[in-house]
This record gives structure tokens, C-alpha cells and sequence, in this order.
């Protein structure tokens, strides 16, 4: 079963791809993650990418597909992935479509978390992060005993850069502008499903098992 799984900053989508990945017995596939792991080993590929991204370029859409088809010609993918928030463009989408094709595979459903911005803006705006262990906290869900101390460390709780109100807002305005094409595509072949992000992590997460059926 191939899956693809779009989500806004802030929507849980990682946490709704990892309990998904559990649940169907397949890998998640992030597209964050194998730049990471191309860049770090200084493969070809990552090389390419790093010598885009050092001039402050976007990766074309050829490299970025070359770099994910790397990963799902691997052995744990044969039976099927779930794509955390790949493809980001049309381009992307097109290149593969026409992959799974040459496979003999087909994507399944392609979903969508849909929350609205000031649901995500209170999310992440709320959100404090220690400057020494990393623990993450909520100034209204999850607050720390001491205001601006970490309950584990006694470090210095802040919130991040990321996290500013207008942060977010240019990041949300970014994933509409990227995505909403890439949806659009898909919608052409009713491959796709809108979910409603709101509420705890179990109802989405039924929500979503609901429409891959």
C-alpha cells in the first residue's frame, strides 16, 4: 500500500505518520530525513543537493527525486510506503506517479490534515523549548512548574524563533502555496482525502484509517 500524507506546521502529521507506519507495517518516508542522511554521509546525490542549497537555490525537482527514489528502492519499501509530506511539487508528484507505474504500483490515497490557521497558530505559538535538553513544553497544555525553568533540567525554557506568530504565518502561507498545486493534481484522480486535524490524536488518527479504508 503506497500512501502519501500532507499536513501543515503544527497538524501532528509526524505523529500520525509514525502511528500509520506502525499500524500498516510500513516505512515512513520523509523527505527531511534522507537529505539528511545523503548530506551527512557526502553521497553524489548529496553532494549535488548541498552545492543548490549552499547558494541559497532550491533543489530541482530531478535531484529531489533522485534522492527519494533512492530510498524507496530499498528492500523495506517494496511493499509499500507512507510519504511524509513528499511530493512538494508537481513535478515531484508527476515523477512519482510514473515510478510506481514502471513498479507495477499505484498510490492508494493520498490524505490531507486540514486545521485552521489560528488552531495551528495557538499550537505552535504556545509551544517553549529548553535550551539544554530540548524538552518541549506548552505555555497552556503543558506548562513547566517554574515559569521559564525546565522541569527536568532546571535549564532556560524559551520560546523559539519558529515559533513567533509571524514565523508561523510565513511558514503556513509557504505549505499552501507548495501543496495546494500538488493537492490539486492528485485531486484529478480522486485520490484524495481531506481529514479533519482537530481534536486529540487518537480521533485523527481514526479519522485517517477511516478514509484509507
Amino acid at each position: 500500500m503506497d500512501l502519501v500524507l500532507f499536513g501543515p506546521p503544527g497538524a501532528g502529521k509526524g505523529t500520525q505518520a509514525a502511528v500509520l507506519s506502525d499500524e500498516l507495517g510500513i516505512p515512513q518516508v520523509a523527505t527531511g530525513d534522507i537529505f539528511r542522511r545523503h548530506l551527512k554521509e557526502g553521497t553524489e546525490l548529496g553532494v549535488l543537493a548541498q552545492s543548490f542549497m549552499g547558494k541559497g537555490q532550491l533543489v530541482p525537482d530531478e535531484v529531489v527525486w533522485d534522492i527519494v527514489e533512492t530510498r524507496l528502492a530499498e528492500d523495506d519499501c517494496k511493499d509499500g510506503v507512507l510519504l511524509d509530506g513528499f511530493p512538494r511539487s508537481v513535478r515531484q508528484a508527476e515523477l512519482l506517479v510514473q515510478w510506481l507505474e514502471s513498479q507495477g504500483r499505484r498510490l492508494h490515497a493520498v490524505t490531507a490534515l486540514q486545521l485552521p490557521d489560528e488552531t495551528i497558530v495557538a499550537r505552535l505559538g504556545g509551544r517553549r523549548t529548553c535550551m539544554s535538553c530540548g524538552a518541549t513544553y506548552h505555555v497552556e497544555h503543558n506548562p513547566t512548574s517554574v515559569e521559564g525553568v525546565c522541569n527536568r533540567c532546571d535549564g532556560e525554557v524559551v520560546q523559539r524563533k519558529d515559533d513567533h506568530e509571524e514565523t508561523i504565518r510565513a511558514r503556513l502561507a509557504t505549505y499552501k502555496e507548495q501543496t495546494e498545486p500538488v493537492l490539486t493534481y492528485f485531486r484529478q484522480f480522486d485520490l484524495v482525502t481531506d481529514i479533519d486535524g482537530t481534536g486529540s490524536i487518537e480521533a485523527v488518527s481514526q479519522r485517517l484509517r477511516l478514509a484509507i479504508g
